[in-house]
């Protein structure tokens, strides 16, 4: 097995590779407004560090969200490509699994929640059991609406609002590592795992108008 994460559904674009057993190689950079700018050469970066070539990948894992269209699409249309030029599969995991999955160190067991940075003073948000259990399913909305009855929080989204996140911590953005290591370890358990489709959630900015001026010609 060798995986090839990826994920830009965060301001972080983030990429790993995981040979079924460890992350062997994983580069992130944070920055929201050059993801289709800096994903292709964060691949280049960790194929080479692990003296490898993108042939060798049995398997894409990409983010799905949710988060901003821009963003998303990069990662998702990237993680098809590869996957039908290398005639491999393209697995989906949402990007709020893999924050919680990668905050195990930072939180003894019990319920917490993750919430990431959804811009227009909202996040994305679910609710965890633990690191690898998410007992709801994935939402928007703005933290003042929310009450999350004291449990502890990860991720930027919580960060940005203490009033409605007290105890809020780290890790801020998604780790293709995280994602790797999670994927990894439920194919090895012989679960399936989602399609990558884009978590949305909320419908893009550009809209089609309804009602076209009509031009007649003089």
């Amino acid at each position: 097995m060798l995986l090839l994460a990826l994920d830009t559904a965060t301001p972080a674009v983030t990429v790993a590779l995981h040979d079924g057993t460890s992350v062997i190689a994983s580069h992130s950079q944070v920055d929201a407004r050059r993801h289709g700018e800096l994903l292709l050469p964060a691949v280049d970066r960790v194929l080479t560090e692990a003296g490898l070539r993108l042939d060798a990948v049995t398997g894409i894992v990409a983010g799905v969200g949710p988060g901003p269209y821009t963003g998303l699409r990069v990662g998702l249309m990237t993680a098809d490509t590869f996957g039908l030029a290398l005639g491999v599969p393209v697995y989906g995991l949402c990007t709020l699994d893999g924050l919680a999955f990668a905050a195990d160190g930072s939180l003894a067991d019990g319920p917490f929640v993750v919430a990431t940075d959804a811009r227009r003073k909202e996040v994305y948000w679910a609710r965890y059991a633990d690191s690898r259990t998410r007992v709801s399913e994935p939402a928007v909305d703005r933290p003042g609406d929310l009450d999350i009855g004291g449990l502890p929080a990860v991720g930027a989204g919580a960060l940005l609002y203490p009033d409605t996140f007290p105890d809020a911590r780290g890790p801020e953005h998604v780790s293709a590592a995280a994602l790797a290591a999670l994927a990894a370890e439920r194919l090895a358990a012989g679960e399936e795992l989602e399609a990558p489709r884009p978590l949305y959630l909320r419908r893009p900015d550009a809209q089609v108008p309804k009602n076209y001026k009509v031009v007649t010609p003089k």
